[in-house]
């Protein structure tokens, strides 16, 4: 089964660094953005990311600024921080861990540090989703948020609408991120016993799905002559 591949953005005013940091991440198999100001940085639509890499020190937002920014979006406050300093003190230390940041690399490092702190809390922020949807009955994929006891899905915090199909296929889909079901699995699982049921129902309820599900509707993915999977 194909993995989600982590999606990284590394935040720097020194542009050798950030192509430096982009290569030897993307060698590690992760898929990686860089922006050379906090001010670029807000440009982009942040919520996609898996994890921000921010210099503390650049021109007018620092990276403290646009961490304090981001943790009072409610889209961007789940993301995990690592802050670049070249400062090493430990009052900076603690700012920035009292910003909410998952880790803190001092410079000059060297890039296998990178990629062993990278990787370590990509994983920690991993298993905290899934004891969080566990614990609260959610499934989530970014923004995109199925809530399985009250029966409500949402996007960025806005409720969309979905019938007792449609809530039941995605849910089938986000439980088992790039699994592909054939329609006929999708039939015994979301129509179970009821008869008269055809693979052209499925099709069509997988279009509104995709329709009212905005952004997102790219990730449900057809598999021609196989079946239909969310993509993460």
């Amino acid at each position: 089964m194909a993995q989600h591949t982590p999606h990284i953005l590394v935040v720097d005013d020194e542009e050798d660094l950030c192509e430096i940091l982009k290569f030897n991440l993307e060698t590690e198999g992760y898929q990686v953005d860089t922006a050379f100001s906090a001010e670029e940085a807000l440009t982009l639509d942040l919520s996609r990311y898996d994890l921000l890499l921010l210099d503390v020190m650049m021109g007018e937002i620092s990276g403290f600024k646009l961490a304090s920014m981001l943790k009072k979006e409610e889209k961007t406050a789940h993301l995990p921080i690592i802050f670049l300093t070249a400062k090493d003190t430990e009052n900076d230390m603690l700012t920035g861990f009292n910003l909410g940041a998952d880790d803190y690399i001092s410079k000059p490092f060297s890039i296998r540090q990178v990629q062993a702190r990278v990787k370590a809390v990509l994983r920690r922020s991993l298993d905290k989703q899934k004891a969080k949807g566990k614990e609260n009955n959610i499934l989530q994929y970014k923004t995109l948020v199925l809530d399985t006891e009250r029966i409500k899905a949402s996007i960025d915090g806005e409720v969309v609408a979905l019938t007792k199909k449609e809530f039941e296929i995605l849910r089938l889909l986000l439980e088992n991120i790039n699994h592909v079901f054939s329609r006929e699995e999708i039939l015994s699982r979301v129509w179970k016993d009821e008869v008269y049921v055809l693979d052209r129902t499925i099709d069509v309820n997988i279009t509104r799905l995709r329709k009212k599900i905005g952004e997102y509707g790219k990730n449900i993915v057809t598999r021609l002559g196989f079946g239909y999977c969310f993509e993460g």
